[in-house]
């Protein structure tokens, strides 16, 4: 081997060292904000003990026990609060849970490892609210980028995401939530507004030609006020602001579309595979009779329980007098 090569190797050698303890001292970081917040949710397969960091369908990140050995019971289905403790041993890890008055567990590790998944989120819908469904689901993917971005850092999304994540707190699309309001942490003041998201949705309006729109963003980025939201909020409803709408969600599906869709195994990826077909199929169909449609999916974790089921959805556009509609057609449900 020659000195270049030699040099080159102890290089790569110092690197891979770097971004270990990177890896790790981020693993530990990530455990501590865990620990303070009392989540504990623990998923053990196939050799590998993972703790949930944070879970949507946008990313899955995980800190991974190294060397483990589990002491106790863990119980999943446990819903209060847990209490949680981290202890140094004699070269190895504690980490100390106690689940109710009954249960105390604890899991004795050497180190501890990140492990993020991302995924296209650009197909997704969910339609647990109704009534202009298609806003929602802007709304919700534009959340879940948020929440990558804010719990996984920069360096997990692409700088397009990290432009749309700026999108997220906006009050006028706030006013379609994805999700019931039991569900949402609604802040104190939900009609405050940065001034950057403001100028991001002036540039997605001038990148449309929607003028009027553009002007009435202009007003409200230099006096934000309830009324002037939900006037927004109206107006991004309408037929002659569907420009404007349409490319912010085409941006998304480009921005999600760098990532791999979610895999479940050969068996059920085959079966989902055939799901999505019959929905392309009924599609293009509704396409030939000059009917606009957009194809969607819901789909449970890769790495963790969940209820949701794998569901294809067709989101059929209608084109009211004033305001634009869709009906939400699921296609493998009976």
């Amino acid at each position: 081997m020659t000195f270049m090569n030699c040099f080159s190797q102890d290089c790569e050698n110092a690197k891979q060292d770097v971004d270990r303890e990177a890896n790790q001292l981020e693993a530990f970081y990530r455990l501590s904000l865990l620990i303070e917040q009392k989540q504990f949710e623990l998923v053990c397969e196939e050799g590998k003990c993972r703790l949930v960091y944070m879970m949507n369908d946008a990313a899955e990140s995980f800190l991974v026990f190294q060397n483990f050995r589990i002491k106790g019971r863990y119980e999943p289905d446990f819903s209060g609060t847990p209490e949680i403790w981290l202890e140094l041993g004699e070269n190895h890890y504690i980490l100390a849970v106690r689940q109710g008055p009954d249960n105390v567990f604890t899991i004795c590790f050497e180190n501890l490892e990140v492990e993020d998944h991302f995924y296209n989120y650009g197909e997704i819908g969910h339609f647990w609210v109704k009534g202009y469904e298609y806003l929602r689901q802007l709304e919700y993917r534009l959340a879940i980028l948020r929440d990558k971005c804010c719990y996984l850092g920069e360096e997990a999304a692409s700088d397009e995401e990290r432009r749309l994540a700026k999108m997220a707190d906006f009050p006028p699309l706030q006013c379609y939530p994805a999700v019931p309001d039991r569900y949402r942490n609604i802040p104190d003041d939900p009609w405050y507004v940065e001034r950057d998201t403001i100028l991001e949705y002036r540039r997605l309006a001038a990148q449309a030609g929607d003028r009027s729109l553009e002007r009435i963003l202009k007003r409200y980025e230099k006096r934000p006020s309830a009324g002037r939201a939900k006037k927004i909020a109206r107006m991004l409803r309408r037929n002659a602001h569907g420009k404007t709408v349409d490319l912010l969600a085409e941006k998304l599906r480009q921005a999600a579309a760098i990532y791999p869709d979610r895999s479940f195994g050969t068996v059920q990826d085959t079966e989902y595979q055939k799901l999505w077909e019959m929905g392309k199929a009924e599609q293009e169909r509704l396409q030939k009779a000059g009917i606009h449609a957009e194809l969607l999916r819901e789909e449970p974790f890769v790495r963790a329980r969940d209820s949701v089921t794998y569901q294809v959805y067709l989101m059929i556009w209608k084109k009211g007098p004033v305001n634009r509609r869709v009906t939400v057609l699921p296609l493998n449900r009976s």
